[in-house]
């Protein structure tokens, strides 16, 4: 059974950092693109950042971009998302999800597994 579990969420001020990481257990961890969304109340799920499997490839939000970064230890099954500069549009719950696809895909529905999410909320 996969299970994603993520933590490292909560309250920050705005100008702050977080960093979410992301247990993966039940696959082969080191064969999976991971990527990280977020859904905002009353808005879709939205892309955050992506990663390949070997790390080679990163891809990121505009919204996100020099602000945020995503790494991976295939060694502890585990995937991150540093998130700095933090502003309170960055409010959400931020989920992690795992691919079989090799490419680091900006698209929810390439992905196969989700973990329940965890809230970053960001105050101004």
């Amino acid at each position: 059974q996969v299970q994603l579990v993520e933590s490292g969420g909560g309250l920050v001020q705005a100008g702050g950092s977080l960093r979410l990481s992301c247990a993966a257990s039940g696959l082969t961890f080191s064969s999976y693109t991971m990527g990280w969304f977020r859904q905002a109340p009353g808005k879709e799920r939205e892309f955050v950042a992506a990663i390949s499997w070997s790390g080679g490839t990163t891809r990121f939000a505009g919204s996100v971009k020099g602000r945020f970064t995503i790494s991976r230890d295939n060694a502890k099954n585990t995937v991150y998302l540093q998130m700095n500069t933090l502003k309170p549009e960055d409010t959400a719950v931020h989920y992690c999800a795992a691919s079989r696809s090799p490419y680091a895909s900006t698209w929810s529905r390439d992905y196969d597994y989700w973990g329940q999410g965890t809230q970053v909320t960001v105050s101004s």
